[in-house]
């Protein structure tokens, strides 16, 4: 394990991280005492970690999420969506803002964000993870179904999609608000940010990663998330992970930190406080 020293990370102004390349990373930050870090899924910023982030600073924690380059209130620097570069943004958040004793919370791409910042950065500043709805380890598919995504869907018409997908995406009795709440999230995405971000979904494998993550591991997954099927994503992921503890939601989605908002919740403060 490689650890890279990040250095020049600084916050520019109140809620604002600048990196050593000049990207600006949006974050917010609720509370005090022990930090939790959330990691948002592709598409998906700080915005969406709210209900989490309320549950955690109630129970005396600091809640804090930020916005990945090319999403939400963040730069759209048209670059550095290789998830070495994500990974580095990750850590120029952590020290930023110094953070110690971190527990790691992340959901879809966003897991594999934090198993590269593991194995790239270290784990000195952190403290446990949890992963939901994983992407990990790899996509053992038809990299001809990426590339229609991309081009046919993605390129051509990003609402119809978002619309098309996000019925997989909650569950039947998700209230239309929280629907039309979560659908505005892509939209505010830069395009080349989602397409360049599928892509290095697409080509990274992390078979060799997840075994040196030796920190605790609470990974939450659903039977019904098609975004990332159980099989071919947590099972094999919870395998190869030496100190997990792997948590199976029947009938959940992709978006289990909406549906299943309660359960996840507790899991999460039952994992942070034991």
């Amino acid at each position: 394990m490689t650890a890279y020293k990040i250095s020049g990370a600084r916050i520019i102004e109140p809620n604002t991280v600048r990196t050593a390349d000049g990207v600006n990373l949006y974050y917010r930050d609720w509370g005090d005492g022990e930090p939790v870090l959330f990691v948002g899924g592709w598409s998906l910023g700080a915005d969406s970690w709210c209900y989490q982030m309320l549950a955690v600073a109630e129970q005396g924690m600091r809640a804090i999420a930020f916005d990945r380059r090319g999403h939400g209130r963040s730069s759209d620097p048209g670059r550095g969506y290789d998830f070495n570069t994500l990974a580095d943004d990750l850590a120029a958040v952590l020290e930023a803002l110094d953070l110690e004793d971190v527990t790691l919370v992340a959901h879809s791409m966003g897991c594999n964000e934090v198993v590269r910042y593991l194995t790239r950065h270290g784990r000195r500043r952190i403290k446990r993870v949890a992963m939901l709805g994983t992407m990990t380890p790899y996509f053992n598919i038809d990299a001809s179904l990426f590339e229609y995504f991309r081009k046919e869907q993605l390129m051509k018409d990003l609402p119809k999609w978002v619309d098309e997908n996000l019925p997989p995406f909650v569950a039947e009795d998700t209230p239309q608000g929280m629907r039309d709440w979560l659908r505005a999230m892509p939209l505010q995405c830069s395009l080349q940010a989602l397409y360049e971000c599928n892509r290095s979904l697409q080509r990274e494998d992390f078979r060799d990663e997840l075994p040196q993550v030796t920190l605790p591991v609470l990974l939450i997954a659903g039977t019904k998330d098609v975004s990332a099927p159980f099989g071919l994503t947590a099972e094999p992921s919870a395998a190869l992970l030496p100190n997990v503890k792997l948590n199976v939601y029947e009938d959940a989605p992709h978006g289990m930190f909406l549906t299943h908002m309660a359960r996840v919740n507790n899991d999460l403060l039952d994992f942070i406080q034991s």
